[in-house]
């Protein structure tokens, strides 16, 4: 490799001018390369957004410009509540494995939690099944091909939200 570089540098005028197509060759090029010190911890004092701020830049707009709409609320939430309920079954499984559930149940009935608080876990806990099944019999209502205009989508989004609202409150009271 020294005598590659040597040579090179030795023929470097010839090449530039008589064999311009060796210039590509990495072995034949001159590279000026200069040492920097790299930055101590001390004189690092901005971040990136720090410096973004003083400069003036905007920050790229992202969801702050985005406006939700049911549709896709409706579809986020659909995915989130399949996923609490994947959770929900690995961790019935893992209770019904490792104990008996009618421990579980002495063990929440000894907290001795006030009325509203088990209502209102009921309420959170229940929610995924409620939301998930009522969104799903819409999905197979859209599977008939039916009610797949905006509007219809829009409308049964908002009549599914409040049919999945009414069964949670049925669940919850039980």
């Amino acid at each position: 490799m020294n005598s590659i570089f040597k040579l090179s540098t030795l023929c470097n005028p010839v090449i530039s001018t008589q064999m311009p197509h060796l210039r590509l060759l990495p072995q034949l090029r001159s590279v000026t390369i200069k040492a920097v010190a790299a930055p101590t911890a001390g004189e690092i004092k901005e971040g990136h957004g720090v410096r973004n701020e003083r400069l003036g830049r905007p920050l790229s707009p992202h969801l702050t410009i985005y406006k939700f709409q049911i549709t896709s609320v409706l579809s986020i939430t659909h995915r989130a509540t399949g996923v609490a309920l994947s959770a929900y079954a690995v961790g019935l499984a893992g209770v019904g494995l490792t104990s008996d559930i009618s421990a579980v149940v002495n063990l929440i009935d000894g907290l001795h939690l006030a009325a509203p608080t088990l209502l209102a876990t009921k309420f959170i806990l229940a929610f995924p099944v409620s939301f998930h099944t009522a969104n799903g019999v819409r999905h197979l209502i859209w599977d008939t091909g039916r009610a797949l205009s905006n509007k219809e989508v829009i409308t049964t989004g908002y009549s599914m939200l409040g049919a999945a609202v009414l069964a949670n409150l049925l669940i919850t009271l039980l």
